[in-house]
């Protein structure tokens, strides 16, 4: 087949897959916008639950309680169709991998899609109570906290991202090692700037000092867990360089 026709294919099958990714997505959407409101309460439950008696949650713009539960309803659709989307991407490039890289590939694909729905529950149901409670209780004397809509959304999600983004570092590690990037030995002799690092990535990707302590923890743990676990993935099994 001529080369530029080879392209051809390939960009036509990366343009199907890309349109039915945004199809899912939009079709997820659609589903979950009639529960809209419902869906940010139950988002908003961890700050109203940490509010004082008789305050809630406000809307400093005309629009904001509108839009807040839309945009909410948007990045779920998308938070749901990541496996579908992961699945069409590892459908596009199944085709050129090796028969021990497609093993491999298939369970690092696996494990970081459970990683990341992990990251995401444990931030809603563990860090958020902690970081809404601690948050409302430090306002200065004579200060109502009335949260606004719009952004307790942009923080929240901020939050979740962060969460699920980070309990990848497993899969991150064993990519590393298997890809010959990086030794165990050189990891565990760097342990300590890594747990550094660990505190500025935190600081990076969250919008306060408490819940960077609190990403840097788990990111912590987690780094031990790849290293431990890239340690037993079979030295033959190597990933594409």
């Amino acid at each position: 087949m001529p080369f530029d026709k080879t392209i051809l294919s390939y960009l036509t099958e990366l343009r199907m897959r890309l349109i039915r990714s945004l199809v899912v997505t939009a079709v997820f959407f659609l589903l979950l916008y009639p529960f809209s409101s419902r869906l940010y309460y139950q988002l908003a439950l961890p700050m109203l639950n940490a509010l004082p008696q008789h305050q809630t949650l406000i809307a400093t713009s005309p629009t904001g309680a509108f839009f807040a539960p839309i945009k909410l309803c948007l990045i779920l659709s998308f938070f749901i169709s990541a496996p579908y989307i992961l699945y069409q991407i590892w459908g596009f490039i199944y085709p050129g991998l090796y028969a021990h890289e497609k093993k491999i590939a298939q369970l690092l694909l696996t494990s970081s899609i459970a990683l990341f729905y992990t990251g995401i529950s444990f931030a809603y149901w563990i860090i958020f109570p902690f970081i809404m409670t601690f948050l409302t209780h430090i306002a200065p004397s004579g200060v109502a906290v009335s949260p606004d809509v719009s952004s307790y959304l942009s923080f929240s999600l901020h939050l979740l991202a962060a969460f699920g983004i980070a309990f990848e570092m497993p899969i991150i590690i064993i990519l590393l090692i298997r890809s010959n990037l990086v030794s165990v030995d050189t990891l565990n002799s760097k342990r300590r700037y890594i747990i550094v690092g660990n505190f500025i990535l935190g600081m990076l990707l969250t919008p306060d000092v408490l819940s960077q302590i609190l990403l840097a923890l788990p990111l912590c743990l987690l780094f031990e867990i790849g290293l431990f676990a890239a340690q037993r993935i079979p030295a033959r099994i190597t990933l594409p360089s």
